[in-house]
């Protein structure tokens, strides 16, 4: 068992793997390989507006947040961690870890590939490693998302949401409109 550190203590010791990961070279440490104990929860949370927020304060420090973002992990539990290869410790996720904030789109039909990128700089394709789902919000809204890395996904920003509904065709069932992306079909509605 490990014993307790203050906040600031996990917060040194969490940005100091952030760095030694990014000097190391590689832009993304294997978290998924890394099995540390749980060491409990920090009160961090990462709001829906893509706002990290660290004991009700916000982080203004871009570089920080970015460091953080390469150590995120979501587990089976659904619950998301920042993971070190000795510490794992749950963070609190409104909707999803990062915003995709921008897309652009080329070919047509089945051939079309839409590439989304997100605020933390991570670019993906939409397709079969990468879906698009939609869900339905608490406010009745579409709540649109898109698979990023692990269990992570990024939020589709309103703004980037219109673009992509600009780009949406009927369904080859010919009830309903999504777009096409890496050879598959997304609907850019909710589950019926």
């Amino acid at each position: 068992m490990t014993t307790p550190q203050s906040g600031a203590d996990v917060m040194q010791s969490l940005l100091k793997a952030a760095e030694q990961a990014e000097k190391g070279g590689r832009r993304l440490p294997p978290v998924e390989n890394w099995h540390p104990e749980y060491c409990g929860e920090m009160d961090m949370e990462i709001r829906r507006d893509g706002s990290w927020w660290h004991e009700g304060t916000r982080i203004g420090r871009e570089r920080l947040i970015r460091l953080f973002s390469t150590i995120l992990r979501k587990d089976d539990d659904g619950e998301t961690y920042l993971v070190t290869p000795g510490e794992k410790i749950r963070i609190k996720v409104e909707a999803a870890p990062f915003l995709a904030i921008r897309l652009e789109a080329e070919g047509e039909g089945r051939e079309a590939r839409i590439a989304f990128e997100t605020n933390m700089g991570d670019m993906v394709v939409a397709g079969p490693d990468h879906p698009i789902r939609v869900e339905t919000g608490a406010d009745g809204e579409p709540e649109p998302f898109i698979h990023v890395r692990g269990r992570l996904e990024a939020l589709i920003t309103r703004a980037a949401f219109y673009d992509l509904a600009e780009l949406a065709v009927t369904g080859e069932d010919g009830a309903k409109m999504g777009v096409w992306s890496g050879g598959v079909f997304f609907a850019l509605g909710p589950k019926a």
